[in-house]
C-alpha cells in the first residue's frame, strides 16, 4: 500500500510541474537581440548545484518550432585546465532529443578528448548531438536552428563518467564541484523567417488536395503540396528556402520543379528556353539545409527529389540555380513552381507499393513499487490484457497482399512526453529458429535501407553503437535494448526471410515494451527513478551492488576472488582491537576493555553486512554503532592517559558519547569527522590535566612555593615548573608514545587517502595503525606511585627547611 501511493504521489508532482512548465515561455520578456527579427523568449536560471564524486544531473531545454539559437552558460569551479583529460575529469554531455549516456561506450569519452587542446570556452560547431565537453570554470555553448532540431535537447553534467558511476560504494570520497546555469532561448518574431539571424525567408508548401492513385493496388493516397505564392524567380547561386510539414508515417516524399524557365529582368520578364537550368535541392529534417549539410540533395529540373519513408514532421527545403547561361549576365533568373507529393497508403498497409501490413501498438501500464513500465500490444480486442506478448506469424501471414519475399511487417509505437528516460526493450521467441530481421527507426517507417538500429543475426546487428545493447542473440532468443529513446514516434518493421510458402510450423512471439532499467538491473541491483533539474523529465537508473557496475550493472567491478580477500581484508583487519583490549584489561581498566572490544566487533559486523556476506543487524544501525564506537575509541585513548579520579572521567566521557553520537547519526562518513575526533581528543586531554592540576595541586601547596620577595618568588615559580615537567616526563614511557604517535600519523594518512576506488586497502590500515596507536598510546602510561603524588609540595618543604634557623634557647 505504501509504496503505491509513493508511486502515485511521483507522477501527481510530476504532472503538475508539466502543466506549470508552460510559463518558461510564456513569461518570455520580448526583449530583442542584437538582431530586431529575433527576441528572448526563455531565459532559465539554474541555482548552485553541487554534484558529489560519481554524481550526475540532467537538464531538459525545450526548443519551440521558431528557435533561433540557444545559449547555455556554464560557471563551476572545476579545475580542468584543457590538460589531458582523466576519467575524473567532470563532462557536459549533450544530446538530441533524450538523455545522453556516456558510460553506454567509450565514444563520448573519445569526442571529449577531442577538445583538450582548444579552449571550449565558445562552442558554435557542434554537429553531432550525442557528445561530452570537458566543464571549464566559465563556457558558453551557443547552438543555433543550423546544427539543431526544435524539440528538445538535454543536458547532463557529470563529475567522473565510467562504470563506478551506478556502483553502489562503501564510502563516496573524492573531488567535488559546484555549478551554476542560465540557459537562453531566442526565436524569430515571425514564423515566415528562419536560420540563426532569422534573416531567411520560408515559403509554406501549403498542402490543399489529395486524391487517390488507381493503378496502385492497395490505393494509395497522394497529398498535393505547392507554394502558394506561385512562381518563384530568382538569380544563380541565390538560394530560396521552402518548408513541409509532414504530418503522419508516409512512404514517400516527391519534390519537383515545374513550368522551369529562364527570366531576363530587362526583356520585360521574357522567358527563355531552360534547357540548361541546373536547379539543385537540399532537403533537410527539422533544420536548415545548406549545400555542406544536408540529409538528401539532387536536380530536380530532370527528376524529382524522392525521399522514401520521409520522417514526420518538419522538412526543410532549400533550392538553388546554378548554370543559368555560359555568358555572365547578372539580370538572368530562374523561373519555376515548387511543388511536392507526399504518398500515404490506406490504414493498416505499408511498405513497397502499400502490400504490407501495419499495426499500431497500444500502450499499457504496469505499476510497480519502485518504477513504472510500458508494453505494446496490437490492437485487437480478443488479446488478452494480461499478455505481455503477442504472437507474430499471425501477423505477418496476413500482413501480405501479394506473394512477395521476404514480406515485411510493421509496427508503430509512441513514446509519451516526458518518459525519455526509459529504455525500448524488444524481444523475439521461437520454439524453433528465428526467420526474422528487425529494423527500428524514429519518426519514419523502418526499412533495410534506413533505420537507426537493426538486428539481422549475432554477427549482423548493431552491436556498437552508443544506445544500443543486445542481451540475447540465439535461434530460439533475440532481446536488445534501445537505451533513453527519444519521445515520439518509433516504427519497427521485421523482414520475414521465410518463403510465404512455408509450411513450417514454428511459432515466433514478439514482445516489445518500455522498460525503466535495462535488463532489471541484470539482477545486480536496484532500478531507481528521478526528475531532472527543469522538472519535466522522469528518468531511471540502476543503483548497482558493490561489485557490479556500468548502466545497467552488467560490468564486473570486482571479480568473486577480489571480493573474498577485500572482505577478507575489512573484517579481519578488525582483530587489532585485541591489542589495546588486552592491555586495559592487564591493567584492570575494564571499561577500556569493553569499549575496544565492543569497536572491533561492530566494525567486524559493519564490515561484514558491507560487502555483503552477512547482515546480522541492520545496516544503519550496524553502521552508527561502529562509527560511534570507533570514535569513542579514539577519544578514551586520550582520556585515558590522565590521572584523574573515576567521577571527573565519567563526566568527560559522557559529554563525548553525546557528542560522537550525533556526529555518527547526522553523517558518519564525512571526512572532516577525523579532525573533529583530534580536537575533541585532543580537549579531553587538556581538561583531564587541568583537573589533575587543580585536585592534586592544590592552592595552599602552591602558596608555599610564593615569597613576599620577587627574586624568591621567580624562584619558587621556576622550580614548581621544573619539578612539574619532571613529574611529566616520569609518567609515560616515550618510546610508546613515540610509536603511538607514529601509527596515529599512519592511521590519519589512510584516513585521507581513502577513496571510492581504493577503499578496502586504506580502511583496512586505518583499523590496523588506529587500534595499534591505541595500543602504544595505553602501553605509555605509568603507574604512578603515590609517595610522588605532591612532588611540588615536598620540594617547598626541603626548600624551607634548608633555611638557617635560628639556635634554640
Amino acid at each position: 500500500m505504501g509504496h503505491g501511493c509513493r508511486i502515485q504521489s511521483w507522477h501527481l508532482c510530476f504532472l503538475l510541474v508539466q502543466c506549470a512548465s508552460g510559463f518558461f515561455y510564456a513569461r518570455g520578456d520580448g526583449a530583442g537581440s542584437f538582431d530586431s527579427q529575433s527576441r528572448i523568449v526563455s531565459s532559465v536560471s539554474y541555482s548552485k548545484t553541487k554534484l558529489e564524486p560519481y554524481g550526475w544531473r540532467y537538464v531538459r531545454v525545450d526548443l519551440p518550432a521558431w528557435f533561433s539559437s540557444v545559449s547555455i552558460a556554464l560557471q563551476s569551479d572545476s579545475d580542468y585546465d584543457g590538460g589531458l583529460l582523466k576519467m575524473g575529469t567532470p563532462m557536459v554531455c549533450l544530446r538530441d532529443g533524450s538523455l545522453p549516456l556516456p558510460d553506454a561506450s567509450d565514444n563520448a569519452f573519445k569526442v571529449a578528448s577531442s577538445f583538450k587542446n582548444g579552449s571550449s570556452a565558445q562552442i558554435t560547431s557542434i554537429q553531432n548531438m550525442e557528445q561530452c565537453i570537458p566543464l571549464e570554470r566559465n563556457m558558453t555553448i551557443k547552438l543555433t536552428n543550423e546544427q539543431i532540431s526544435p524539440g528538445v535537447l538535454y543536458l547532463g553534467l557529470f563529475n567522473r563518467i565510467g562504470s563506478m558511476r551506478t556502483q553502489s560504494k562503501m564510502i563516496n570520497r573524492g573531488p567535488t564541484f559546484t555549478y551554476t546555469s542560465v540557459i537562453t532561448i531566442e526565436e524569430c518574431i515571425s514564423s515566415a523567417n528562419w536560420g540563426p539571424y532569422c534573416n531567411e525567408t520560408l515559403n509554406p508548401l501549403s498542402c490543399s488536395s489529395a486524391y487517390t492513385d488507381p493503378n496502385m493496388k492497395p490505393v494509395d493516397t497522394i497529398v498535393v503540396c505547392g507554394n502558394a505564392l506561385g512562381r518563384s524567380c530568382h538569380r544563380e547561386n541565390e538560394s530560396k528556402m521552402y518548408v513541409i510539414d509532414i504530418l503522419e508515417v508516409s512512404e514517400q516524399l516527391s519534390i519537383f520543379a515545374k513550368d522551369i524557365g529562364i527570366s531576363e529582368v530587362s526583356s520585360s520578364n521574357k522567358t527563355r528556353n531552360a534547357s540548361e537550368i541546373t536547379l539543385m535541392c537540399y532537403a533537410r529534417y527539422d533544420a536548415m539545409p545548406l549545400s555542406t549539410i544536408y540529409d538528401f540533395s539532387g536536380n530536380i529540373s530532370d527528376t524529382p527529389l524522392l525521399i522514401h519513408a520521409p520522417k514526420v514532421g518538419r522538412w526543410f527545403i532549400s533550392v538553388i540555380p546554378v548554370r543559368l547561361s555560359d555568358v555572365k549576365n547578372e539580370s538572368l533568373k530562374a523561373c519555376y513552381s515548387m511543388e511536392s507529393q507526399v504518398h500515404q497508403c490506406p490504414e493498416g498497409k505499408a511498405g513497397l507499393n502499400c502490400t504490407f501490413g501495419k499495426y499500431i501498438l497500444q500502450t499499457y501500464v504496469h505499476m510497480n513499487s519502485d518504477y513504472v513500465d510500458y508494453y505494446y500490444l496490437p490492437l485487437d480486442e480478443t488479446m488478452p490484457s494480461s499478455t505481455t506478448d503477442f504472437s507474430l506469424d499471425s501477423l505477418s501471414r496476413s500482413s501480405s497482399v501479394l506473394e512477395t519475399d521476404p514480406s515485411w511487417t510493421y509496427f508503430i509505437m509512441n513514446i509519451p512526453k516526458g518518459a525519455a528516460g526509459k529504455s525500448i526493450q524488444v524481444k523475439l521467441m521461437s520454439d524453433q529458429n528465428i526467420d526474422y530481421e528487425i529494423y527500428s527507426r524514429y519518426g519514419g517507417l523502418a526499412s533495410s535501407q534506413s533505420w537507426d538500429y537493426f538486428y539481422s543475426n549475432s554477427t549482423s546487428n548493431s552491436d556498437g553503437a552508443t544506445y544500443y545493447k543486445l542481451y540475447n542473440s540465439s535461434q530460439v532468443l533475440v532481446r536488445f535494448y534501445i537505451l533513453y529513446a527519444r519521445e515520439g514516434t518509433w516504427t519497427f518493421g521485421l523482414k520475414n526471410l521465410t518463403q510465404t510458402t512455408s509450411t513450417s510450423q514454428s511459432t515466433t512471439r514478439m514482445s516489445i515494451s518500455l522498460d525503466s532499467c535495462p535488463s532489471r538491473c541484470s539482477n545486480h541491483g536496484r532500478c531507481r527513478s528521478a526528475i531532472d533539474s527543469s522538472g519535466l523529465t522522469l528518468f531511471s537508473y540502476c543503483q548497482c551492488d558493490r561489485n557490479q557496475g556500468g548502466f545497467d550493472c552488467s560490468v564486473v567491478l570486482v571479480t568473486p576472488k577480489g571480493h573474498f580477500w577485500q572482505s577478507f581484508s575489512l573484517i579481519a583487519s578488525n582483530s587489532a582491537a585485541l591489542l589495546p583490549a588486552f592491555w586495559a584489561l592487564y591493567q584492570r581498566s575494564l571499561a577500556e576493555w569493553f569499549l575496544f572490544m565492543a569497536s572491533g566487533t561492530s566494525s567486524g559486523l559493519y564490515h561484514a553486512c558491507d560487502v555483503g556476506t552477512y547482515c546480522v543487524l541492520d545496516f544503519r544501525v550496524l553502521q552508527f554503532m561502529d562509527f560511534w564506537l570507533s570514535f569513542m575509541a579514539v577519544v578514551s585513548t586520550f582520556v585515558y592517559l590522565t590521572t584523574i579520579s573515576e567521577s571527573s572521567k565519567r563526566t568527560l566521557l559522557t559529554a563525548v558519547w553525546i557528542l560522537t553520537a550525533l556526529m555518527a547519526s547526522t553523517g558518519a562518513t564525512r571526512a572532516s569527522n577525523l579532525t573533529l575526533i583530534m580536537i575533541i581528543g585532543v580537549v579531553g586531554l587538556l581538561a583531564g590535566w587541568a583537573i589533575e592540576l587543580t585536585t592534586k595541586y592544590r592552592r595552599r601547596d602552591l602558596s608555599l612555593g610564593f615569597s613576599p620577595h620577587t627574586i624568591h618568588r621567580w624562584r619558587n615559580i621556576k622550580g614548581w615548573v621544573w619539578n612539574l615537567f619532571k613529574a611529566f616526563c616520569k609518567r609515560y614511557r616515550w618510546g610508546f608514545l613515540l610509536g603511538g604517535s607514529i601509527s596515529f600519523a599512519l592511521a590519519v594518512t589512510s584516513w585521507t587517502l581513502e577513496s571510492s576506488d581504493s577503499y578496502w586497502i586504506w580502511h583496512s590500515m586505518w583499523h590496523v595503525s588506529i587500534y595499534t596507536s591505541s595500543f602504544f598510546f595505553l602501553c605509555s602510561k605509568k603507574n604512578i606511585d603515590s609517595n610522588e603524588e605532591h612532588p611540588v609540595a615536598s620540594y617547598e618543604l626541603q626548600r624551607q627547611d634548608s633555611n638557617p634557623r635560628s639556635p634554640q634557647l
